[in-house]
């Protein structure tokens, strides 16, 4: 960005530079040459069409490049820690396929591991976001987005939705922690072995729009339900089965999930 920012300054500055040196040198009784019959120069054409051309050429490899680098698809290293991560109504549960665990608005990561994050929503379109490691990426019914990240330093870091969804969204906020890759290890046995399984039915319970002002931790939870949330959507966007007209009176979470192995 400093680069970009340069580029930009060769245009800024040598026009509040030359605007008070016309005003002056062409005002009334000032030292400026009248030439009516002027009409052409190689020195002035040069310069109004090179400088803009050079600039785009610049400007645009500039930006294909930070794009490149910034894109949220790219792969940050070999063996990236999977995590499954549901956006609902004013909350986000994280899903562990490697680890079998669950986290509801507590993102857990070892520090210096590449990180994959496979996003969609039990709901409407939300944006996941966590400023000091990564940068905002859609979550959205019956898709499946990716943002992969790797943080470098430990700590507790605020991610949140930062798209409107309601009453509660301003409230919408989790916790990401970064620990040691041994802190991170001793954080899944203490999960598992503290015994809440997480299945369907739970998931069900979760649907309903509501505040979690304390993470909750899930020892298991039942294998394929993020595939499960997406395909839940399918009936709904005229894939699979026909799907029922909607009505005013139809539940926001009225689709049943699909059973496992489906």
């Amino acid at each position: 960005m400093g680069v970009i920012s340069a580029l930009m300054l060769i245009v800024i500055v040598p026009m509040f530079v030359a605007l008070p040196i016309v005003l002056l040198r062409y005002r009334r009784g000032g030292k400026g040459t009248y030439r009516p019959d002027w009409e052409f120069n190689w020195g002035l054409e040069i310069l109004i069409w090179a400088v803009p051309v050079a600039l785009v050429l610049a400007l645009g490899t500039a930006l294909w490049k930070h794009t490149l680098q910034n894109d949220p698809y790219r792969p940050l290293g070999p063996d990236p820690l999977v995590v499954e991560v549901v956006a609902l109504d004013w909350k986000f549960l994280f899903l562990y396929p490697e680890q079998g665990v669950a986290t509801l608005d507590l993102l857990a990561l070892p520090q210096g591991r590449p990180v994959t994050l496979k996003l969609t929503s039990g709901t409407v379109m939300q944006s996941f976001i966590v400023p000091s490691l990564a940068g905002q990426i859609y979550a959205m019914g019956g898709m499946q987005t990716q943002l992969n990240l790797l943080a470098d330093q430990s700590g507790d870091f605020t991610g949140r939705n930062t798209q409107y969804n309601g009453l509660g969204f301003a409230t919408q906020s989790f916790t990401t922690r970064v620990m040691s890759p041994s802190a991170f290890e001793d954080w899944v046995d203490a999960t598992k072995a503290q015994g809440t399984a997480l299945d369907a039915a739970g998931y069900q319970s979760l649907l309903p729009a509501s505040v979690v002002h304390t993470p909750v931790l899930y020892g298991s939870f039942e294998p394929g339900l993020f595939d499960q949330v997406i395909a839940s959507f399918a009936p709904r966007m005229g894939h699979g089965a026909a799907a029922a007209p909607a009505t005013s009176e139809t539940p926001h979470h009225s689709m049943p999930m699909p059973e496992t192995g489906q």
